[in-house]
């Protein structure tokens, strides 16, 4: 009886395409076939999710594939009177975003500083802010905002302070200012 023998994994592929979500492959080799009535083969292909920000040509990708990075609308405050006080202070605006899928560590937070992420829920609508220094002064775009997104496109966010914090959500719209209850405000980083 002779069973089968592989070959290492390879190094991991790069991505399939850049500027989308896809996979990146590793793959091994069959160094002996099985033989009367050895093991078989196992998988001799990997795939695993992977995203490429850039593309070949070294440009950046659109930005509706950055996760945003938002925290509590309640820290705009001190961002504000912060901004205002070096005269750094350009306009902003607000982006409208369903809540579609949350991870269940927004909900094991218990630290003073993550507390708002219990307010967090599927389906809600959430407005959230994108002022300086937040806003990128060449694109006027804060990353992660959704901005060239496809209609009913899933976009991820993650939430500052906690890493297990994180989902998808829909962009709904764009507003000049954030018009949503403060315990559904939020700001990108």
């Amino acid at each position: 009886v002779i069973p089968c023998v592989v070959s290492q994994w390879s190094v991991w592929s790069g991505c399939a395409e850049p500027c989308k979500t896809t996979y990146r492959v590793r793959r091994r080799y069959i160094i002996q076939e099985p033989r009367n009535g050895g093991e078989a083969c196992p998988p001799l292909e990997e795939r695993a999710g992977c995203v490429e920000y850039w593309t070949q040509q070294g440009t950046e990708c659109k930005q509706s594939l950055i996760p945003a990075l938002i925290t509590t609308g309640g820290f705009g405050k001190a961002r504000k009177k912060r901004a205002a006080a070096d005269g750094s202070e350009r306009a902003g605006y607000c982006v409208e975003f369903q809540l579609v899928a949350i991870t269940p560590g927004c909900l094991q937070s218990h630290h003073s500083y993550t507390h708002w992420m219990q307010y967090l829920r599927e389906g809600h609508t959430v407005c959230v802010e994108c002022q300086h220094p937040a806003l990128d002064s060449r694109s006027l775009h804060c990353y992660g905002d959704g901005s060239g997104s496809q209609k009913n496109q899933l976009l991820h966010w993650q939430a500052v302070g906690n890493p297990r914090c994180k989902g998808t959500w829909k962009r709904i719209r764009q507003l000049d200012t954030c018009s949503c209850p403060s315990v559904h405000s939020f700001l990108f980083i």
